[in-house]
């Protein structure tokens, strides 16, 4: 599967993956990640809608194989406008938008601001209010090398620090690290910008806002989410708020996960496979 770039308004090189054909989904990634977070549950769309799911997913500005363009540029907003220049790169008019983490954050104020560009949302772990305590672990390594110096040790250490997931077997924490890290002659190196940490600090310290009126703007798109059981940035609280206020939303809480589910779990396939169904033709 190839990787392509596009380039954006401002110069930026931005590094993206097309491929299927029939209802356009548009993957964004967790705050950190790249188009990698999707590699488990891209086998699995193709096959949830009768005209199949041409699935797109892209590198953030300063993550994977995208430019980095400075720590002032790594917003919602910028990488909101950038999903919406690739849209508009590969003439997509109208796409479902699966949103991980930051990704969902992502969809959400694109609902507000371009609701007309969306047949969809995905939520995968992420609402309108995020809990101190998950904001806090990311915190703790936000823009900071792993101690590990190689991809066994980092992928053997991951059980002890994951403490929200388990049944998970170890090759799936070895692809995990492959996909986060970039194994050098020094240690491990990470695979986005280190300047990406100021900005989220910024924008999550201190007296945090909730954004109900972005999740509200989704009205009434297909809408679904999937919680992990034991997420510590999504509370149990938050969601059944969600679910109060859009009663047709599909659900789903994946057991033995925490933030975030692989989306390859039966439950959140299923919960996919519904709200596929929904998005039409």
């Amino acid at each position: 599967m190839d990787t392509r770039t596009f380039i954006a308004s401002d110069g930026a090189r931005l590094a993206y993956r097309d491929h299927g054909e029939g209802v356009p989904v548009l993957a964004l990634s967790g705050l950190t990640r790249n188009m990698h977070d999707f590699d488990y549950v891209a086998p699995h769309l193709a096959n949830m809608h009768p005209q199949g799911i041409r699935l797109v997913r892209m590198d953030y500005r300063g993550r994977g194989q995208s430019d980095y363009t400075g720590a002032q540029t790594y917003t919602v907003t910028q990488e909101g406008a950038d999903a919406l220049a690739l849209l508009d790169h590969l003439g997509i008019e109208k796409a479902a938008i699966l949103g991980t983490s930051r990704g969902g954050l992502i969809a959400m104020y694109l609902a507000a601001v371009a609701k007309n560009r969306i047949t969809g949302i995905c939520l995968n772990d992420v609402g309108p209010k995020l809990e101190t305590k998950g904001l806090t672990h990311i915190f703790d390594y936000l823009g900071r090398r792993p101690a590990a110096k190689t991809y066994d040790q980092m992928a053997a250490k991951l059980p002890e620090v994951m403490v929200d997931f388990d049944n998970v077997p170890a090759s799936r924490w070895a692809q995990e690290v492959r996909n986060q890290y970039r194994e050098t002659q020094t240690g491990l190196d990470l695979r986005y910008d280190p300047a990406l940490r100021a900005p989220f600090v910024e924008a999550f310290s201190g007296d945090l806002r909730e954004a109900w009126p972005f999740f509200d703007a989704i009205e009434p798109l297909p809408l679904c989410l999937i919680r992990g059981e034991n997420s510590p940035l999504l509370s149990v609280q938050t969601a059944a708020e969600m679910r109060r206020r859009r009663p047709d939303m599909v659900y789903a809480e994946i057991p033995d996960r925490g933030h975030i589910p692989f989306l390859d779990e039966p439950d959140a396939l299923a919960a996919l496979h519904e709200w596929v169904a929904r998005l039409g033709n």
